[in-house]
């Protein structure tokens, strides 16, 4: 699945110019298109959302010397493989024998997280929260085996911009979105919508 600008922005906290400023200095260029319009894999996402936690908890010239020094200390696969840390100064990766300085500030106080802290709401640098990424609306999943990772209604396969589209408040409303989703209720229906308004002012 291809992830567009606004939504990657949406589901990882990132803006819109950091994104552009990450690929365009090669942090993490998305995977599926590097040229307009960009577009990141699913993977992307993952590192993405690794990036904007560490650079809440840490500068951004930090992260970019941590991100830099990847391939330098051997590890080349997608950063979304790896699992990061960060004591507030030095970012640290978990290498196959253990933590791996990335900011050559050798010492004490790593401070892991794991995927589940990741994936929760948490607050970038600028206090501004950033949503839960497996549940990013009251009413919307994100599963990386459903729909390639798009965010859908709950236990169902329709994809959030599809109720959007559908519901025109001319035509269709959201207590009609059911006539052609019967899966999807009234609060679903109207979730998805205000989902896909954030989305677009990302």
């Amino acid at each position: 699945m291809a992830f567009p600008l606004r939504l990657t922005s949406k589901l990882t906290g990132a803006t819109p110019s950091q994104l552009q400023r990450w690929s365009h200095d090669g942090l993490l260029v998305p995977q599926v298109n590097e040229r307009r319009p960009p577009l990141w894999s699913y993977q992307d996402l993952i590192a993405l959302r690794s990036m904007v936690f560490l650079r809440a908890r840490t500068s951004s010239q930090r992260l970019r010397k941590a991100w830099s020094n990847l391939p330098v200390v051997d590890l080349t696969d997608h950063p979304a493989a790896y699992k990061f840390g960060t004591d507030g100064k030095r970012i640290f990766v978990e290498g196959p024998e253990g933590p791996v300085d990335l900011t050559d500030a050798p010492g004490q106080g790593l401070v892991r997280y794991t995927f589940e802290e990741l994936f929760q709401e948490f607050e970038d640098f600028r206090g501004r929260p950033i949503v839960n990424f497996r549940r990013p609306s009251e009413n919307l999943t994100v599963h990386p085996e459903r729909m390639g990772g798009w965010p859908t209604v709950n236990g169902t396969r329709v994809t959030f911009d599809s109720v959007a589209r559908l519901v025109d408040f001319e035509t269709v409303f959201p207590e009609d979105v059911a006539d052609y989703y019967p899966e999807v209720d009234e609060a679903a229906a109207r979730d998805a919508v205000r989902f896909n308004e954030e989305v677009q002012i990302a």
